[in-house]
């Protein structure tokens, strides 16, 4: 994947753009192995100051019986938190609670966006929900709690 992207202008370096293809132009973080591993999971800023995520359901995706894993739409969700609170959260932050509904499955070759928004955003919580749809249909809905942690300083050795 990363042969597709660039790093983002005047970003952090593990903030890409998709250089070519279907999401050409949005972002994702390489940071996450995991994400890396079962996305990849894209996010953009819209014109109306909202943020947008997709992903496009592949065989990889599915479950057993053909359909997108509930685990998938799970990961996919948190990864939408971030991105959706990324501004309000502008450092690094860990989920501490979510919650969710599936409403219907996703099939292969599906895209799968997601919009939300923050509810509220305190000293050191993040409250925020969204739903996924692909085309008009609902799929699944979300709420999610994210705490801003401060970054560990480095041990330094012999210290």
């Amino acid at each position: 994947m990363h042969e597709l992207t660039k790093t983002a202008p005047s970003q952090r370096p593990d903030l890409h753009v998709a250089t070519e293809g279907e999401f050409k132009g949005w972002q994702t973080w390489i940071r996450d192995s995991f994400e890396n591993h079962i996305g990849p999971f894209w996010h953009r800023l819209e014109t109306d100051g909202s943020v947008r995520c997709a992903f496009r359901v592949e065989k990889k995706h599915l479950n057993g019986s053909g359909n997108v894993h509930g685990g998938c739409f799970m990961a996919f969700a948190d990864y939408c938190l971030f991105a959706i609170g990324r501004n309000a959260l502008n450092s690094r932050g860990v989920t501490v609670n979510f919650a969710c509904e599936f409403l219907d499955a996703g099939q292969e070759g599906d895209l799968i966006e997601c919009t939300g928004e923050v509810t509220r955003a305190g000293g050191s919580l993040i409250f925020l929900r969204g739903q996924m749809a692909s085309g008009e249909r609902r799929l699944f809905t979300f709420s999610g709690t994210i705490k801003r942690v401060k970054r560990k300083p480095l041990s330094q050795p012999n210290a």
